[in-house]
């Protein structure tokens, strides 16, 4: 199978997976041909990518740490959850606990794959989607920095949680880019962690390092974060990695600002490192998430387009590839396959979609 762009289709394709609503409901079963009529409406439902089944795709696996209809499940419980408890003030907000706990034991099946950005929106379209996105990679890398059982389940939940203060901004902040907000809205966004914490403050359930999270995932090592400038290990570790996480799903998905592209993420992220993240962090980051995803098309020093076929553990940006079209944009009769780690003088330069 293969991630393919709207924008790319013509009709026909085969259904490598199933296309979900963000209600969880399947819109389009696995195996079935799409038909062109409903690439708009796909579009309409902010849906940009589907895997498809074809020649190209053949054989190719893409590794999930969470399924995508589980993600859609654990993103409606805790979008149910928490509008409850904003517009209610009930307590049910514990009702996370069941949801990090479920995340975090896939997680422990899955702990060793690297994290393939396998969504197929073109956004996180809901603070909920983004929260669960920041929950399962900052369980990962805290799995992978061997932390305690409590202390990944504090993680999870604070990362649930962390941006439960957007519910009290009360200006329409969404599908606007920072640069189009006034001073004044830009202090109000800022607000979102101080709200959050203070909306959560005397739930006894939860632990301090969890509201931390809430408080402190915007605090950059170098001081210049907010709420409070806070520096190096002033800032609790679980909250530098929520931090990290944060930033990431931020880019990718283009909230606030225009999407970027995998690989553009980690170089940023790993340009902050020592500045305004956690170089510890940013290291274990580095090594779980596949810089160039699989089934992702790519495109070589040498010219020539790939397609990404599996990952080189400890390598990220060295997967192994298949070779679609020489550098002279042919296409190639006999596929060959090139693994990056061995073949050091070739690497890959920039994804495109064909």
């Amino acid at each position: 199978m293969r991630k393919v762009s709207i924008n790319t289709l013509k009709g026909n394709e085969k259904l490598a997976r199933n296309v979900w609503s963000d209600t969880g409901i399947v819109l389009m079963s696995e195996g079935t041909y799409l038909k062109k009529e409903y690439i708009p409406r796909l579009k309409e439902l902010n849906i940009g990518y589907i895997y498809i089944d074809d020649d190209l795709g053949k054989g190719i696996k893409v590794d999930e740490i969470i399924e995508e209809q589980i993600k859609e499940q654990c993103q409606n419980v805790v979008k149910d959850t928490i509008q409850k408890y904003f517009y209610n003030g009930n307590n049910k907000l514990e009702k996370l606990k069941i949801v990090a706990e479920d995340i975090i034991l896939d997680m422990l099946e899955q702990s060793e794959v690297m994290y393939n950005i396998s969504g197929v929106r073109e956004k996180s379209e809901s603070l909920y989607s983004h929260s669960v996105n920041v929950c399962t990679l900052s369980v990962l890398i805290a799995l992978r920095l061997k932390l305690s059982k409590k202390r990944v389940q504090e993680i999870a939940i604070g990362s649930l949680l962390h941006d439960i203060g957007y519910n009290y901004i009360t200006f329409n902040y969404q599908d606007k880019s920072i640069d189009q907000f006034s001073e004044l809205e830009r202090r109000e966004i800022k607000k979102h962690v101080i709200y959050g914490y203070s909306a959560i403050e005397k739930e006894d359930w939860l632990s301090p390092i969890s509201k931390d999270i809430i408080l402190s995932h915007h605090e950059n090592i170098n001081g210049e974060g907010y709420p409070f400038h806070l520096k190096g290990d002033r800032i609790k570790l679980e909250s530098k990695i929520v931090a990290v996480c944060d930033e990431f799903d931020r880019l990718v998905y283009g909230t606030f600002t225009k999407p970027m592209k995998v690989h553009e993420t980690i170089e940023y992220i790993l340009s902050q490192s020592g500045i305004r993240f956690d170089q510890n962090v940013v290291n274990v980051f580095n090594k779980s998430v596949a810089v160039f995803p699989n089934s992702s098309t790519v495109i070589t020093n040498e010219g020539e387009i790939g397609i990404v076929l599996r990952q080189n553990s400890g390598f990220p940006a060295r997967p192994v590839i298949r070779i679609v079209k020489d550098k002279d944009g042919n296409n190639t009769e006999n596929w060959m396959e090139k693994d990056l780690t061995k073949i050091l003088n070739i690497f890959i330069v920039d994804t495109i979609e064909i």
